[in-house]
């Protein structure tokens, strides 16, 4: 995307902040951060513009900046991941399959964006996921990203390939990855159509919403893996539970706890069918699923409030 360097940044951001938000929001597993940083390189790229030089290529430009700004954030951020309460779950990206003007929705419809492919991504350096994104999702070749990221295009590849390996293996450390059961093949592409998908999913909720406790096993996994995110601000699990069996009676107990003003809808979370509930039309939790063969492998609760400040609240009719 080459440009004159007096067009107006503005006229730029429709085109290129879907683009820079994808890319930090996988770095980063966080919306609102993911939003700041690309404010940032906006600003950055109106400083820059104001110079004499002018910029050759703004997307590769832009890119770089959000790249290595989400690096940096990593390495400050290593110390609090390594304090979170409890498992840590990616924000989530909400949307309501009839929101089809979303600016986010067609970004959430690429798998690599779940829950389960972004908790992959974990286990990899920041510069390793940088390389990673930049070439897997997005594309970039590998001169350019040794431009971003300060490395020889040789090392890119290198570390490339070594990103990939690690994530295709799951090494027996990456233990959140390998206790859900989650392997790239479902992480990445079901093998269930998207209508399947949706119906498996849909099936679930109606028996969680009904309290069937044997309708729910027999969409589980044996060796499925549920996870909750509180982030120590509310009650949640804070080790992840394992088994069809031991989930279903979590879940059956939270059933059991439904408080006044309670309601749900399903939703499209990170592109894949998804739940949100709500207490008196405020956002509660948010749910999503990893799905591995015809069975849920992988249950992803995030009930964190700072996660949840996204989702939008649910219109309630007479306005109560």
């Amino acid at each position: 995307m080459n440009r004159n360097p007096n067009t107006a940044i503005d006229e730029l951001y429709p085109s290129l902040q879907p683009l820079l938000f994808s890319l930090a929001y996988r770095m980063l597993g966080s919306a609102a951060d993911a939003e700041d940083i690309v404010q940032e390189a906006f600003l950055a790229l109106e400083l820059a513009s104001s110079k004499q030089e002018p910029i050759q290529n703004i997307k590769a430009y832009s890119c770089r900046i959000v790249t290595n700004r989400c690096i940096d954030y990593l390495r400050s951020a290593r110390k609090q991941r390594e304090v979170y309460v409890g498992p840590w779950l990616p924000e989530p990206l909400v949307s309501l399959e009839n929101h089809t003007n979303d600016p986010y929705y067609r970004y959430q419809q690429n798998e690599s964006l779940s829950t389960a492919y972004l908790l992959l991504l974990q286990q990899l350096s920041s510069v390793e996921r940088a390389v990673f994104l930049l070439r897997e999702v997005l594309q970039v070749d590998y001169e350019e990203i040794a431009a971003m990221v300060g490395r020889s295009s040789t090392n890119c590849r290198q570390l490339f390939h070594r990103a990939k390996r690690s994530i295709m293996n799951i090494p027996a450390d990456a233990k959140m990855a390998a206790d859900a059961g989650l392997h790239p093949d479902s992480a990445l592409k079901s093998p269930l159509d998207n209508t399947q998908l949706k119906n498996l999913i849909s099936q679930f909720i109606h028996a969680l919403a009904s309290g069937s406790a044997q309708e729910m096993m027999s969409m589980l996994a044996s060796e499925a893996t549920l996870y909750s995110d509180g982030g120590g601000k509310v009650r949640a699990a804070i080790r992840p539970i394992f088994g069809a069996e031991f989930i279903t009676r979590f879940l059956s107990g939270l059933l059991a706890k439904v408080p006044e003003g309670f309601s749900y809808r399903e939703a499209l979370v990170n592109g894949t069918p998804g739940l949100v509930t709500y207490v008196h039309g405020q956002p509660s939790t948010v749910f999503s699923f990893d799905v591995k063969e015809d069975r849920i492998a992988a249950i992803f609760i995030i009930v964190n409030p700072d996660k949840l400040a996204r989702v939008e609240p649910l219109i309630i009719a007479g306005g109560q």
